[in-house]
């Protein structure tokens, strides 16, 4: 029994052999027509070219002898020549591109075949799926070294990783995430750069959390890197850590559409007065940084379809719940998914696109009561604008909301209670102007606390 089973066993392999190298010869054989086809198409036009060069070479001979018609009748064979001449050279790049395309599809075959490059392309989706389960699946093969700097090298180089994922990684709070973090940002280079080209270096490299605290280490990072680089810019990491979130809100506010109140230069420089260990900065670097974020916005760095998936494999929270219509209040049942301080609902759990999209920005949630379902709670905006939220009609088109408010039931008062605090938890107005209001209370403390042991001595 064992040795009939191991003769089926080599027959089928032997079989998908032949069967993978009938497959590449079919393929090879293809463009080895193509190119032949290619080649004597070229030839004919070679010899057509050449013919027309002869011609021409006579009518010049007797060009003025020639007719006004005869001369327009030269004119346009000379036309035609130069056409010629560049669908030649067209030929002949084609012919390049498919030499090219061929040696990729022996490189992509080779590449089949290592089962170590297979390994690296399964743990970099799993990586952009799930970070940790993607780094432990990477060290399990022995295709990452189990170091905190390797992680971080991988992490920097970035190859297929999703870049979201990337910066969710580097902003949890675990001891492993917190040294990665640091590998990560003393990998960047700031000597001799002006704080908006670093954050725009830095910016680039993955995607912002929308978490504060997330957001909150990061920037903690970069402010104590761009100081060890940069020794004699700033008195203290504290100020670099306060104009860091002061140029992002900046670029926020003068290149988001949505906001109407475009901040001054002159206001600018108000809001970042006494930062400076309680001094001022310079007018002309606040001025230089102001110019240059209205000149040139920060590139905020765009993932491939893996970013969406990525989103609906890691929710911070998801289920069902009854939604309320708009226009006719009739209640549906949709799934839920929270992620990305957005709120995602699909008709079904297997539908690959959501239905709807509730942006977290401008909103916040509150219990309410609904006399026709229980365990109600809403969505609502806060300044009784529209919620910039949008959905697909009947047909399949992409529509605005016209909400101010969403309203949800869960089926029961714990699932109700744990919605509105993940929500609550999600909701982004904007985590950088309570984090700056911090930084700054820290910074006058420490001004309020020097000057008073300077009274004490004088004393």
């Amino acid at each position: 029994m064992v040795s009939r089973c191991g003769s089926q066993k080599v027959i089928i392999e032997g079989r998908r052999r032949r069967s993978m190298a009938l497959r590449r010869a079919y393929s090879t054989g293809w463009c080895l027509l193509f190119l032949l086809m290619l080649m004597l198409l070229q030839d004919s036009l070679l010899l057509c070219g050449y013919a027309l060069y002869q011609f021409g070479v006579r009518l010049r001979r007797m060009h003025h002898h020639l007719t006004i018609e005869e001369q327009e009748l030269l004119a346009s064979i000379r036309k035609r020549k130069a056409e010629l001449i560049v669908e030649i050279q067209q030929l002949k790049d084609e012919i390049s591109e498919v030499v090219v395309q061929m040696e990729q599809v022996d490189a992509a075959v080779v590449v089949q075949d290592d089962p170590k490059v297979k390994q690296l392309i399964v743990g970099r989706k799993k990586f952009n799926m799930d970070p940790k389960k993607g780094i432990g699946y990477l060290i399990e093969h022995g295709l990452l070294q189990d170091s905190a700097e390797a992680v971080a090298q991988f992490l920097f180089a970035g190859e297929g990783l999703n870049k979201t994922a990337i910066g969710n990684y580097l902003g949890e709070r675990h001891e492993l995430n917190l040294q990665v973090l640091s590998h990560y940002v003393g990998m960047h280079e700031f000597a001799d750069m002006i704080l908006v080209q670093a954050l725009r270096q830095f910016l680039w490299s993955f995607r912002l959390p929308g978490e504060a605290q997330k957001i909150d280490r990061m920037m903690e990072a970069f402010a104590q890197r761009y100081c060890a680089c940069n020794q004699d810019v700033f008195t203290s990491t504290d100020t670099c850590y306060v104009l860091s979130f002061a140029v992002i809100m900046l670029n926020t506010s003068l290149h988001n559409p949505a906001v109407k109140d475009k901040p001054t230069i002159e206001r600018f420089i108000t809001m970042n007065r006494g930062i400076n260990d309680g001094g001022n900065l310079p007018g002309e670097l606040l001025t230089s940084l102001y110019e240059s974020i209205k000149k040139e916005p920060f590139k905020i760095p765009e993932d491939d379809g893996n970013d969406l998936m990525h989103t609906f494999f890691n929710p911070d929270r998801e289920g069902w719940l009854w939604k309320q219509g708009g226009r006719y209040k009739s209640w549906k049942r949709r799934w839920f998914i929270l992620n990305d301080n957005c709120l995602y609902y699909f008709e079904f759990t297997t539908d690959k696109e959501p239905r709807g999209i509730i942006p977290l920005e401008g909103v916040q949630v509150r219990e309410i009561q609904d006399r026709n379902k229980p365990n109600c709670f809403e969505i609502f905006s806060m300044d009784s604008d529209v919620i910039k939220a949008c959905k697909t009609d009947s047909e399949g088109k992409v529509v605005e909301g016209k909400h101010t408010a969403y309203r949800m039931s869960a089926t029961t008062v714990e699932e109700k209670d744990e919605w509105i605090k993940c929500i609550q938890a999600s909701i982004n107005e904007n985590p950088f102007y309570d984090m700056l209001a911090v930084r700054k209370k820290k910074i006058q403390h420490k001004v309020t606390k020097k000057t008073s042991k300077q009274n004490a001595g004088a004393n």
